[in-house]
């Protein structure tokens, strides 16, 4: 009975310590819905932020740009995203074959189901609803989409009372 259980020590960096910061935002599993294996609004929900419905609808690559830098970690920006779906859009009229690969990686970061039908058939049937439920998605996992990728890792840290990374030196004698 007085035996700790050997399991519980093992998922911790040190039994007993938080985990290490690493100045990445981690999803928000705390907000209500926000948990692995459920959407946190549905695909036609699209008038509950009503300010993002009407500039997806009207500018659709302005509100992809920012998910897809989000999902991107910021490897890529917001305007070469939103730029390249709208080249696509001129160009085949159809960026649904460029978006629906961000929802499934979307997806798999946090452990989504691909409801309510396979992604790219989502897209390319609903593309205005789509981009708006990754929006409201990432968002609602604490996310502040105006600030991109970048701007939301400097938010985490300056909250978290550091700026940069402290300086490892080198082996001195």
């Amino acid at each position: 009975m007085g035996r700790e259980d050997s399991t519980e020590k093992s998922h911790s960096p040190e039994y007993g310590q938080p985990p290490a910061a690493t100045g990445i935002p981690m999803p928000a599993l705390h907000v209500q819905g926000g948990a692995p294996g459920e959407w946190s609004s549905g695909l036609y929900d699209c008038f509950s932020d009503v300010p993002n419905c009407c500039l997806t609808c009207w500018c659709p690559c302005i509100t992809f740009g920012q998910i897809a830098e989000i999902v991107d970690k910021g490897s890529t920006s917001c305007g070469a995203s939103g730029a390249l779906y709208a080249l696509i859009a001129v160009v085949t009229g159809c960026p649904c074959i460029y978006s629906c690969f961000y929802r499934s990686r979307m997806r798999s970061q946090y452990m989504l189901p691909e409801a309510p039908c396979g992604d790219c058939l989502v897209h390319c049937c609903c593309e205005t609803c789509a981009l708006c439920q990754e929006y409201r998605e990432l968002q609602h996992r604490g996310f502040d989409m105006a600030l991109g990728w970048h701007g939301n890792v400097e938010k985490q840290n300056q909250g978290q009372g550091f700026t940069s990374a402290p300086y490892v030196g080198g082996m001195n004698r």
